[in-house]
């Protein structure tokens, strides 16, 4: 007869957020269990294709968990400046973080780098146990809830989260049901050298096909691109030659770096907007990707992970202070009540710029241009919009 193991609360996924999630209980005094199909292991050599621009919000947590620390300092790149524009127009946006009294704007990361951070934090952390393997069946009772592993072993917790991407398994064999789109667009990452330096500036270019972002690198001549394009585009600028990419993102840019070399492998990623009904069920929640996909139009989609697990975290901390069943579907209510209006206003909010910014309907450029413009006069309201791009009050700006 095989005995579970029993934990308080049992995590799918050990990515960016499942970890984060661990970390945060467990400081909490809460016992957790991390099922992953693999260890994260270290980034080394050239820059990943997978970055994510991690704001204030996910920085201070990240240093609350103790994570923060534990990123090697070479492969982490502040950026202190932002500018977006739309191609051959008057209407551009700049901001500099010396206008609000900040060190930076955010950070561009590899996110093996920040997974392996949280990783490395975790095995200081008693209370987690970390399994490396797939779950292979689930069951839910009325106190508690199972997870039998590859090796036979059981798991019993009073909580499961479901942490493991856009494809939960564990969400899956919930039956959550899903609302799902296809943006009808690709997403092309590459790293790129550029002949003049990206001087810690983020640079986003609105073009007809859909946005281009140069994101900058540790090294002041190499940026992170990430271009949304229609898939038989991308697909195109993924197989065609090196030298006709470069041209194509030298102009696409508008030559705002100079003279542009690819560095890297070339990789197309399907975009979709996935949003589950339920983010929570009794004794199951559903953070970061498994409850949410958006664009990456503003780069918000780790950190609007990262804010699932903050919330979560704090939540199930007060239940366990006051007693309170970690899985009862009243507590956890908490936690999703908050995070399903943050999700839907984000994905909103993406889906009304990928509108107005796309195509080249005289409208709405006239609109955007116009804009972009008027933005750029009214500090008030760059104000809100840089308070919102670090995901802090705006009052918190001096």
């Amino acid at each position: 007869m095989v005995t579970a193991q029993s934990v308080q609360v049992a995590i799918v996924g050990g990515g960016m957020v499942g970890m984060a999630t661990a970390i945060g209980l467990a400081k909490a005094g809460i016992s957790v269990a991390v099922i992953d199909r693999e260890e994260p292991t270290p980034a080394s050599g050239p820059a990943d294709l997978r970055v994510s621009a991690i704001n204030r919000a996910s920085e201070l947590y990240l240093r609350q968990l103790g994570a923060w620390p534990r990123l090697p300092k070479e492969r982490v790149s502040p950026y202190t400046g932002m500018r977006v524009w739309d191609k051959d127009s008057i209407g551009v946006i700049e901001f500099d973080a010396r206008d609000y009294h900040q060190p930076d704007l955010g950070h561009i990361i590899e996110n093996r780098s920040i997974a392996y951070a949280l990783w490395q934090q975790a095995q200081s952390e008693p209370k987690i146990r970390c399994f490396v393997g797939a779950p292979q069946s689930v069951a839910f009772g009325e106190q508690e809830a199972w997870l039998t592993l590859a090796d036979g072993a059981m798991l019993s917790a009073r909580l499961l989260v479901a942490a493991d991407g856009a494809n939960s398994w564990l969400r899956q064999q919930l039956n959550v049901p899903l609302t799902f789109r296809d943006y009808g667009h690709h997403g092309l990452v590459a790293t790129v050298q550029s002949s003049r330096p990206h001087e810690r500036v983020a640079r986003q270019v609105f073009l007809p096909q859909g946005p281009l972002a140069l994101l900058p690198l540790p090294d002041a001549n190499q940026c992170s691109i990430v271009w949304s394009l229609p898939p038989e585009q991308a697909q195109t600028l993924t197989e065609c030659d090196a030298e006709t990419f470069c041209r194509k993102i030298s102009l696409a840019s508008e030559g705002a770096l100079g003279k542009i070399e690819v560095v890297s492998d070339r990789m197309a990623i399907p975009l979709t907007m996935r949003y589950a009904r339920d983010f929570v069920l009794p004794r199951l929640a559903l953070v970061g990707d498994a409850a949410h996909t958006i664009h990456p139009l503003a780069g918000q989609g780790v950190n609007l992970g990262l804010a699932d697990s903050e919330q979560l975290v704090s939540v199930l901390k007060e239940a366990a202070d006051r007693g309170w069943d970690l899985g009862d579907l009243k507590v956890l209510q908490r936690y999703a009540r908050p995070r399903k209006a943050a999700a839907q206003e984000m994905i909103a909010a993406m889906s009304g710029f990928k509108w107005l910014f796309s195509g080249q309907d005289p409208v709405k450029k006239g609109v955007r241009d116009i804009g972009l413009a008027l933005v750029n006069r009214m500090p008030g309201l760059k104000q809100k919009f840089i308070a919102q791009a670090l995901g802090i009050a705006a009052s918190n700006l001096r």
